[in-house]
């Protein structure tokens, strides 16, 4: 468990250029806080516990602002950056090594009790404010632009933005509007590294 948290830790500080301090990413980012409930409220759902389940999700959301249902199923090294907002829906699936930001809505588009929530796979990034509805894909290493509405399949590294979502050239795509005032030239810090070779704080 401890060194799980502390991979969390180290993908916090290599996607979030900000994190310059492991103590304080520790404590006070709720895109892990909430990730950590989660994981313990997936657990119960897994073990025949759905009502507990759903009541730590609850809690989840009012500490973080941060809404997951507990019968998601979500990889390693999900970093939520900032959060507020964010609402993962009951069918989501998400792999390993994806990076979301605040605003974004994984959600559904049909009554049935059938897979009804988007599949993000390995290595995907999701800007600001974007909305991903109905039972699609997005491909490995794929990139969502803020504020993008997305109702269709998006094939692997592939960069797509707008409402409705189409695909577009990696320098036109803002993940946040801090790219935009800073004219992009964070970029790179926001798609995010593999590692942290700074494990200060966590020793």
């Amino acid at each position: 468990m401890f060194d799980r948290i502390k991979e969390d830790v180290r993908t916090a500080r290599a996607k979030d250029p900000a994190a310059t301090d492991s103590l304080e990413v520790l404590l006070t980012y709720p895109g892990l806080h909430a990730i950590w409930l989660y994981r313990i409220a997936h657990a119960l759902h897994e073990r025949g516990f759905p009502l507990i389940a759903r009541l730590l999700s609850h809690v989840g959301r009012f500490l973080t602002g941060i809404e997951i249902h507990p019968a998601a199923e979500i990889g390693d090294r999900f970093f939520i950056d900032h959060g507020m907002g964010t609402v993962i829906g009951e069918t989501t699936v998400i792999g390993d090594d994806v990076l979301m930001y605040h605003g974004v809505t994984l959600g559904g588009k049909s009554m049935r009790r059938e897979k009804r929530h988007p599949t993000l796979e390995d290595g995907v990034t999701i800007g600001a404010d974007a909305t991903l509805l109905g039972d699609i894909t997005i491909g490995e290493s794929a990139s969502v632009g803020a504020g993008s509405v997305v109702v269709e399949d998006v094939p692997p590294k592939t960069t797509v933005a707008g409402n409705p979502a189409h695909p577009v050239g990696d320098e036109e795509v803002p993940l946040t509007k801090d790219v935009l005032a800073n004219g992009g030239s964070d970029g790179d810090a926001l798609l995010g590294a593999d590692c942290c070779d700074d494990d200060s704080g966590l020793e």
